[in-house]
């Protein structure tokens, strides 16, 4: 059903390309120029909030680069009809720079900006997916929804840029985000994570008719996950919760799973991987299963503060 993408997209697909990966180079350039003029110092001993950081860096980083290819693809497919939709894929795109060099050395001082703007280029493309869903003969109804924009593409940048920035905090040795034990506060926000990205693929596995049965796993394992991580966010005295820390080991794999069934399905339709530049826009999306494992490692860091934070013991 799917016809190749037309010719006169690609010279924006270039240049958005290009444009991400001057962003991307530029700030990896400057953070070297940057280090280059600071004294040498003794490596500092790695602390545990300083490796809970590095976990959410990571996740941010994992999430961004699942938005990022993700959105080329489908906005690709979209002909970039709209100049607005240029803008998912050079935020995430800074985003995933700086997250990567968060992960690899927590800054002394955190840098907001590319994790705010994320924020807000993602705020902003669930509007705009939203407005893309309504305004579609039926409204609000299940053929927009499996069909028109999804709306939790650009939920996935927000949540992006909400860990990038509680990353920062979390580095520096804070105790409390939004005014919020800081592992409570992130249980909460990856339990939604959680919540949200399942939702997003059954509604996708619905529109599949769940045709393999490994299409279950991911609306039945990280609901469950979820509502585990949600009572770490309530108040209480921490407790060791294995089968949340089991749950989320578990879907750390799934996305890695998740690519490969993915990946198969790619295989499985007409012309299989030797046609792939329609077969990646027709099939099944293929960067979308990292998101679990980036929010299994966002959740996997709370978990770890909220016993540091409330149980020292």
């Amino acid at each position: 059903m799917s016809a190749a993408a037309p010719a006169d997209a690609r010279p924006a697909a270039r240049a958005l390309g290009a444009a991400t990966l001057g962003l991307a180079l530029g700030a990896l350039l400057l953070g070297r120029r940057k280090a280059a003029h600071r004294p040498p110092a003794l490596p500092a001993p790695v602390t545990d909030s300083a490796l809970q950081a590095r976990r959410l860096y990571q996740a941010s980083a994992l999430l961004a680069a699942s938005v990022l290819s993700d959105s080329a693809l489908e906005h690709y497919r979209g002909q970039f009809a709209n100049p607005g939709m240029l803008a998912p894929l050079a935020s995430a795109g800074v985003v995933l720079a700086a997250a990567l060099r968060g992960a690899r050395r927590p800054p002394a001082r955190s840098g907001a900006t590319p994790y705010a703007t994320a924020c807000a280029v993602g705020a902003a493309g669930v509007g705009f997916h939203a407005y893309n869903v309504l305004r579609r003969p039926g409204g609000l109804s299940w053929a927009n929804l499996f069909y028109a924009a999804p709306l939790g593409a650009p939920a996935a940048l927000l949540l992006a840029g909400v860990i990038g920035l509680a990353a920062g905090p979390v580095a520096q040795g804070a105790t409390t985000l939004a005014g919020l034990p800081g592992g409570r506060a992130l249980s909460g926000l990856a339990a939604f994570g959680l919540a949200g990205t399942s939702a997003e693929a059954a509604l996708l596995h619905f529109r599949g008719a769940f045709q393999h049965p490994a299409m279950w796993v991911p609306v039945t394992v990280p609901p469950v996950t979820a509502v585990l991580l949600a009572g770490a966010a309530l108040p209480g005295r921490a407790r060791p919760r294995r089968m949340t820390r089991f749950l989320l080991g578990a879907c750390t794999w799934l996305g890695a799973l998740g690519m490969a069934f993915h990946a198969r399905g790619i295989a499985r339709q007409m012309g299989g991987w030797r046609n792939w530049s329609q077969n990646l826009l027709a099939g099944p999306p293929l960067p979308a299963p990292p998101s679990f494992s980036a929010l299994a490692l966002a959740g996997r860091a709370a978990l770890a503060l909220r016993a540091a934070q409330e149980d020292p013991a």
